[in-house]
């Protein structure tokens, strides 16, 4: 269990669903968050509901200034979750550009800009938490899903990249693949969500993860054996079920 008094972290992508549910959690527990995200509005409506130290900082992570301005902004951390993310759902016969494009930029290369600003930083203290959020989605192609799952298996990729560096330093990675969550985002979904969870559940899910050691955490755990599992049947079968 961490102690989580004096903690400083920056959550970006709080200004809604999971990343609001886990502020409150942080911010409970003791910690001092910098909500970020692109709507001021929201942001600073969470902030004034949270019980202990919670600051607004606003960002957009598809530009390189804003990232590196806000960074600039916050100042030393001692964690950083990336939450952020876009979702359009389509398939390669539907293809829709600037969807695919903006769910890249906003999933993955969001991430990269943020760890850019970041990483050193910690590096150079050799202290730090960076919580990095995927989806179970990650974990193999999907039908319908350009630009969600691609931009999510990239993350988790980086994740793991990460981890094999600073695994043995005073920096530690960790990585969450959720399952469907009731977000404004899974909205836009027109099929059933097995397990869909509330962001409170999640963002339990979450702060439990956070408060231990382990590097990958994917959930609902039932839910998630059957992506964890697909990894290991070979094409024929898998595209034969999945399709």
């Amino acid at each position: 269990m961490k102690h989580w008094p004096k903690k400083r972290y920056w959550l970006i992508g709080a200004s809604t669903g999971l990343g609001a549910a886990l502020a409150q959690k942080l911010n409970r527990a003791g910690a001092e968050v910098i909500l970020s995200a692109r709507s001021t509005d929201k942001l600073e409506r969470l902030a004034a509901e949270l019980p202990g130290r919670a600051h607004v900082q606003t960002i957009d992570v598809t530009d390189d200034a804003s990232v590196a301005a806000a960074a600039e902004a916050v100042g030393e951390v001692d964690g950083v979750v990336y939450l952020a993310g876009a979702y359009w759902p389509f398939g390669a016969k539907e293809w829709e550009p600037a969807h695919g494009t903006a769910m890249a930029d906003v999933n993955f290369t969001g991430l990269m800009r943020v760890m850019g600003q970041v990483v050193p930083k910690m590096v150079a203290r050799d202290a730090g938490h960076i919580v990095i959020t995927s989806s179970l989605t990650g974990f193999r192609g999907l039908p319908g899903s350009i630009g969600y799952t691609a931009s999510k298996a990239a993350t988790m990729s980086l994740a793991e990249c990460m981890y094999a560096d600073l695994r043995k330093t005073g920096v530690q990675v960790q990585v969450i693949n959720p399952g469907f969550i009731k977000t404004q985002l899974t909205d836009k979904n027109d099929f059933k969500m097995p397990f869909l969870m509330e962001p409170e559940a999640a963002a339990q899910a979450v702060f439990e993860h956070m408060n231990g050691d382990s590097f990958k955490k994917s959930f609902p755990w039932g839910f998630s054996l059957l992506f964890r599992g697909a990894q290991f049947l070979p094409d024929w079968l898998y595209y034969r079920i999945f399709s």
